[in-house]
């Protein structure tokens, strides 16, 4: 059966409320990763740990996934944070759980000016939890966090080991650079299928998305789908649907209106 638009579409869960200081968003949320996912009538998730939240262990967090279609779970959550016994339960939780496609790194790349490996970890334990991911059943997916101000740093040896490349533009001022940094990213990580990260917040500046720029990045998402550029779009985040924040509700009725159309180039 063929795609629809919407079975590309993903969100980005995290804990309720994980964004309610330091981002200036106007109140506080209580809207749930599985509520945001209903609320924007999406059927993946990207599950990623924010602050050490959720604690482990997730298990009760994955039973509520579960009506999901696609779920991916971090193994290096935000801010980079990650250790052996965050991988080894996650990778336990897939087992249980199988609608956990594959495993996420966020925050992964360091700042230009750190030494040593571009990423949270070294080359070769991406290599060695890459064969940790094959399941009895099925093989994990492993997908990354990159941003588009990264995009010069040298992580062919990282990308190369990635199936999922997730594109971020931080900044919303920047946005009218989007097909030159896919183009970049396409140079970079031909191999890897490609994601775009759709921000709901203009998380650069601390101030709301302007709903134009919501709509040049759906829109352009959207012809970068049919092309067969992307395989899929994020919107971020869960932790922020339940604020009317303008950019939120012109996304939830942008879904509405093209998501059941089928994903024909």
């Amino acid at each position: 059966m063929q795609d629809t638009v919407r079975d590309r579409l993903w969100i980005w869960g995290h804990e309720a409320g994980s964004h309610n200081k330091d981002w200036n968003l106007p109140a506080n949320s209580r809207m749930t990763p599985m509520e945001g996912a209903c609320y924007l009538d999406v059927p993946n998730m990207i599950m990623v740990r924010y602050e050490g939240r959720p604690a482990m262990p997730f298990d009760q967090y994955a039973l509520a996934l579960r009506p999901l279609k696609r779920l991916y779970w971090s193994t290096v959550g935000a801010g980079g944070e990650n250790s052996a016994e965050e991988r080894a339960h996650v990778l336990a939780l897939a087992r249980r759980f199988p609608n956990i496609v594959g495993l996420f790194m966020d925050d992964f790349f360091h700042a230009p000016e750190h030494a040593g490996d571009a990423g949270v970890l070294p080359v070769e334990q991406i290599r060695a939890l890459k064969q940790e991911m094959r399941l009895p059943d099925r093989t994990l997916r492993l997908g990354v966090t990159l941003y588009t101000h990264q995009l010069d740093m040298p992580l062919e040896p990282y990308l190369a080991l990635c199936d999922d490349a997730s594109l971020w533009t931080w900044r919303a001022a920047d946005l009218h650079d989007m097909e030159a940094n896919m183009a970049r990213l396409e140079q970079l990580a031909p191999h890897s299928d490609k994601l775009l990260g759709l921000y709901m917040w203009d998380y650069g500046t601390h101030q709301p998305m302007p709903v134009e720029l919501m709509e040049r990045q759906c829109e352009t998402g959207l012809a970068w789908l049919r092309e067969g550029r992307i395989a899929g779009m994020i919107f971020l985040a869960s932790c922020i649907c339940d604020l009317e924040l303008d950019a939120v509700e012109w996304s939830r009725a942008w879904i509405a209106r093209v998501g059941n159309r089928p994903l024909s180039r």
